[in-house]
């Protein structure tokens, strides 16, 4: 991250008038929820192709990222904190907890489909334990956890935002907030969220010297011969300062069984990244890609007290 970005961390939650360079996170969501999922992560990690993901601990493949990631600690990966399961068929459950008390299990025993059915149930202390658990399980399988992010956006259901930030403290990681609030929530299914109080979190943020992306952009859905213009426009016309991209790119093989209808928006991203034009075309435009490490590092060593010399 450029020194822009620190400087731009530390002012007040808002519009900053002052240009900034644009750069961007390529990062793929989503992954060890399916063995294509993993499948694409690495190869275009391994490519230079993208420059982040984040992994959903719950989910049946993560026992094959988490292993690829202790054989390759510079994989860029953090966790997808993950409270819900939202596949037909396809389904995953808490690691914390088989009770229905948690409110995290839906009448089926999985986590709810949606972010409506948790914020129906969720008992917020449950939810608290269950991501923390996801981090620890992380960390335990050998994975250099670079950031926190959150699935579907459910970590911003009531009562859960605090332990969120929180766990951001705790294990002195980035988390996913964006400063540009309504980039994020416009495009999410999360329902009512307080936008005050999260404004106050990212000033919180700045004050602490904290990583904070400026916006979100996210994978546009769209049919596959609009592919290369729908990307080659999201990438380019970013705006400036630094934009979280949320990709989902996965493989071939598994997802046109998980999501039929909508298995294309993947693959097809997946090949698009995996030919190295995205790339291109933001060097083209003097947008810099970006990895979570390289912000999580510096935002160690800067608030690591110096070490005594001798």
């Amino acid at each position: 991250m450029t020194s822009s970005h620190a400087d731009a961390r530390r002012q007040p939650c808002g519009p900053d008038p002052s240009p900034k360079p644009r750069s961007a996170i390529l990062h793929v969501d989503d992954v060890g929820m399916c063995h294509g999922a993993n499948r694409a992560f690495l190869e275009l990690a391994r490519a230079g192709a993208i420059t982040s993901g984040s992994v959903m601990v719950p989910c049946p493949w993560f026992p094959e990222i988490a292993e690829a990631a202790a054989a390759d600690r510079g994989l860029d990966l953090g966790v997808h904190l993950t409270l819900t399961a939202e596949w037909p068929h396809y389904r995953w459950r808490p690691i914390s907890t088989s009770s229905p008390a948690s409110g995290l299990l839906d009448d089926d025993g999985y986590f709810p489909r949606n972010c409506a059915a948790l914020r129906r149930r969720v008992v917020p202390e449950a939810a608290a334990i269950e991501m923390r658990a996801q981090i620890d399980r992380a960390l335990a399988a050998g994975i250099d956890v670079t950031h926190i992010d959150t699935h579907m956006g459910a970590a911003f259901a009531p009562g859960l935002l605090e332990a969120y930030l929180q766990l951001g403290r705790d294990y002195d990681l980035p988390i996913l907030l964006p400063r540009d609030l309504d980039s994020y929530f416009s495009v999410l299914n999360v329902g009512d969220v307080e936008h005050a109080r999260l404004t106050v979190a990212i000033q919180d943020l700045d004050a602490a010297g904290r990583p904070v992306v400026d916006t979100f952009r996210m994978t546009p859905g769209v049919p596959s011969s609009e592919v290369d213009a729908a990307y080659r426009s999201l990438l380019t016309e970013l705006p400036p300062g630094l934009t979280y991209v949320a990709l989902h790119c996965n493989a071939p093989g598994d997802i046109e069984a998980i999501v039929p209808p909508r298995a294309h928006w993947r693959t097809d991203e997946h090949h698009l990244f995996g030919g190295g034009r995205p790339r291109r075309w933001m060097e083209e435009a003097g947008i810099a890609a970006v990895g979570f490490r390289t912000i999580r590092d510096r935002h160690r060593a800067r608030s690591s007290p110096p070490k005594p010399a001798g």
